[in-house]
């Protein structure tokens, strides 16, 4: 039963990232073509329209959550790829908890860099 909710978890997390990437690709690399929330011209790495982005409380939350689809959607795979090598039920338990840890420090560190942005960007 806990694999079922695991693997539907693996499900929701790629379908969050497909619509989140997409929205990633056509916002910073079709930017000449759709020039969406670029409102300084059409480079979409022009300070101006990163800036413009960076007060977008939007984008920092899209970014966090793209951050948490990719992780968990990553390191599930991963873990799924080790586990069908055929490793010791022994060794089962400390990869999931190795990916857990591994996954969260780099949750917190992409979490603070967005929050990060838009913080410093309200004081400015």
């Amino acid at each position: 039963m806990r694999e079922t909710v695991y693997w539907t978890w693996f499900i929701i997390s790629g379908i969050a990232l497909f619509c989140l990437v997409g929205l990633h690709m056509a916002i910073m690399h079709l930017d000449g073509l759709l020039g969406i929330f670029n409102p300084a011209g059409p480079s979409s790495v022009a300070w101006e329209n990163v800036g413009f982005r960076n007060t977008s409380l939007f984008f920092a939350v899209t970014y966090i959550i793209m951050l948490a689809a990719a992780l968990y959607h990553g390191f599930y795979g991963l873990r799924t790829i080790l586990f069908e090598l055929g490793p010791k039920k022994s060794f089962q338990r400390p990869i999931t908890i190795f990916f857990w840890i591994i996954g969260i420090c780099l949750f917190m560190f992409g979490s603070i860099a967005a929050i990060a942005a838009k913080a410093v960007d309200i004081m400015l």
